[in-house]
């Protein structure tokens, strides 16, 4: 019989993280494309996202149809969130009167997050942005193709971090820490060092 789960954030309820999760403003609006395979995911960092922001949505699929009305939202400029050789590094905004981005996130595996790209066109088309200096990823759980891979919330963090200065968005992290912490614990310590530990 399946665990009774908490119907916000998905998780068992002896193991809710709604406490953690922050109720943070932001003027970009962030929205997460998440592949299907991702929702049911154990770690699933684009939902606490989502939940700990109030402008921001998820959206789980892998053909996006309302992407043309979803890219004109008005008062926001639409950028993707994913790296490129035509990849801007992320600033902060400018005078208050400029125009906040509407920051598109896939959300997947690198494989899947592409797959995204490439059945939505429209996303393609988008200017692209990155992050620029970023820290070591905190998912100790995944195994990053590559220096400098983060998960989508910390990608989500460092994105508004950059582009709202001196507004900090790590609260967000809170939820976060605890999921990573709560999954070691429950693999025990010898399991994680053996599976995911420094090499």
């Amino acid at each position: 019989m399946p665990r009774p789960r908490c119907e916000r954030c998905q998780r068992p309820l002896d193991h809710c993280l709604c406490l953690l999760i922050p109720a943070l403003g932001s003027r970009t609006r962030v929205i997460l494309l998440q592949h299907p395979s991702e929702s049911a995911h154990a770690l699933n960092t684009a939902r606490l996202a989502a939940l700990g922001l109030s402008n921001a949505e998820l959206r789980v699929g892998e053909v996006f149809d309302d992407l043309p009305a979803l890219l004109a939202t008005p008062d926001y400029r639409p950028a993707l969130l994913f790296p490129g050789a035509e990849a801007q590094p992320l600033a902060a905004y400018g005078p208050v009167d400029e125009q906040p981005l509407l920051l598109i996130v896939p959300d997947g595996t690198w494989r899947k997050a592409r797959k995204l790209l490439y059945l939505n066109p429209l996303l393609e088309g988008l200017p692209r942005v990155t992050l620029g200096q970023v820290a070591a990823s905190r998912y100790r759980l995944r195994k990053a193709p590559e220096a400098g891979a983060l998960s989508t919330i910390e990608a989500v963090v460092g994105a508004l971090n950059a582009l709202e200065q001196p507004a900090c968005f790590d609260a967000l992290l809170a939820p976060f820490e605890a999921l990573i912490e709560g999954q070691i614990r429950a693999m025990g310590e010898e399991t994680f060092q053996r599976n995911h530990g420094t090499e």
